[in-house]
């Protein structure tokens, strides 16, 4: 069996331009600043282009591939659209670019969770999940879901250059989950692994309450792991 044939292989997405919507936010910065370091073209998005500039600045400015934007004209010059917005706006950003979301990747990280004096929890989604609301939004879009365990912190952090985590892609599409693996494998210690179907999104958006209660108990940054694969 040849490579190309493996469950393993996956494509070259250096030439991908990825634009990160929420690139303000740690967790938008914190991929940024992985992918633009290992050579990909980074676009952050912001409601406005000069936030979105500054945080591009703040990561590596002329030294990285890395710029800001505002969000129509981030995901516009994409061809992998990341989204990392809070929760409560998830739905009508994506609505108001669904113009310029059509036809490309667009991987929803976003975690519809609720705080409150027991600790996180999963709020209800009508969709079923954030990433499923993102496929209802965005019809013309090829939508997955990644990213959703990465610790912004561990990110963010230029003491840590690999990052032991494995990224859980899931999406209907195979070629669009392939590139969204590949995408994770860029970041030095990550695996990107095939979690399953869009369907099955929601299991791992509710997994990051657990996940966060995990690291308030033991102060950690604790990420997942897959084994025997």
């Amino acid at each position: 069996m040849s490579d190309q044939q493996t469950p393993h292989a996956t494509p070259d997405v250096s030439g991908r331009t990825i634009a990160v919507l929420g690139g303000t936010g740690d967790q938008g910065r914190g991929l940024a600043r992985r992918f633009a370091l290992a050579g990909i073209d980074v676009v952050i998005g912001s409601r406005r282009a000069e936030r979105a500039q500054t945080a591009a600045d703040e990561l590596g400015g002329s030294d990285l591939p890395i710029r800001g934007l505002e969000n129509a004209a981030a995901a516009a010059a994409a061809d992998i659209v990341i989204v990392a917005v809070p929760w409560e706006g998830h739905r009508d950003l994506l609505a108001s670019l669904e113009e310029e979301l059509a036809d490309k990747i667009v991987v929803d990280c976003v975690n519809p969770l609720g705080f409150d004096k027991q600790g996180p929890f999963a709020l209800p989604v009508e969709e079923g999940s954030a990433a499923q609301q993102a496929a209802a939004v965005l019809p013309r879009s090829r939508v997955v879901a990644a990213f959703h365990h990465v610790s912004a912190v561990v990110l963010l952090d230029p003491e840590v250059d690999d990052v032991d985590l494995d990224v859980l892609v899931l999406g209907d599409d195979r070629d669009a989950t392939d590139q969204v693996r590949a995408l994770a494998d860029v970041i030095p210690g990550v695996r990107g692994i095939f979690g399953g179907r869009l369907r099955n999104a929601h299991q791992i958006e509710a997994l990051t309450a657990n996940i966060i209660a995990i690291n308030r108990r033991y102060k950690a940054h604790a990420g997942i792991r897959i084994t025997d694969v």
